[in-house]
């Protein structure tokens, strides 16, 4: 079984662990635990893992977020892997810092990733784990917050967000979308 995850997030050290890059975070903490590593290749940085015979093909779109749809649709082409398998890692307004939802459909909800992703795909019905950053900004301050690093209070919360996201993932290979998406919105 073959299994894509795709991490969102913008490449350049400016982006570095802020709000919109918590894909890209996740990916590389779930890439240490299981001593991998990213190397550059087409369209995204890729790192193979291997978990109780399951392969995860991960990769981090080096197009910036909102072309992030064109690489996904080649990782997922070269490695004729099924919508159904392919997971989105991505940042969520709606939620409070730190809290996942896993789902298998749904909408971009103004998302410029998944708007790509919407576009290429030519559907909403693949796997997303929302990562909550929350949504404490101004009115007009959308953009700065979400390209903002987090502040020193909320860096617990997303250390524990990103070992629960870690957990999902490894839910969602080892025991199937809906299995997962039970225990991730229920628990974690």
């Amino acid at each position: 079984m073959k299994f894509l995850i795709a991490g969102l997030g913008n490449i350049g050290t400016e982006y570095d662990h802020t709000r919109h890059n918590i894909g890209f975070d996740v990916l590389d903490s779930f890439i240490s635990k299981h001593g991998g590593t990213f190397n550059s290749d087409r369209l995204a940085h890729y790192s193979l893992v291997k978990i109780k015979g399951k392969q995860l093909h991960l990769i981090k779109p080096t197009t910036y977020m909102n072309l992030s749809g064109k690489a996904l649709a080649y990782w997922a082409n070269k490695l004729n892997i099924p919508i159904e398998n392919i997971l989105i890692v991505t940042d969520d307004l709606a939620l409070p810092t730190g809290k996942l939802r896993l789902r298998t459909k749904g909408s971009d909800a103004g998302h410029n990733g998944l708007k790509s992703i919407n576009e290429v795909l030519n559907t909403m019905e693949y796997p997303r784990l929302r990562f909550g950053i929350g949504n404490d900004f101004p009115k007009g301050g959308q953009v700065n917050f979400v390209l903002g690093k987090w502040p020193d209070e909320e860096i617990e919360l997303v250390k524990k967000g990103i070992e629960n996201a870690i957990k999902a993932i490894e839910l969602f290979a080892l025991e199937g979308s809906e299995r997962a998406m039970n225990k991730v919105n229920q628990s974690l």
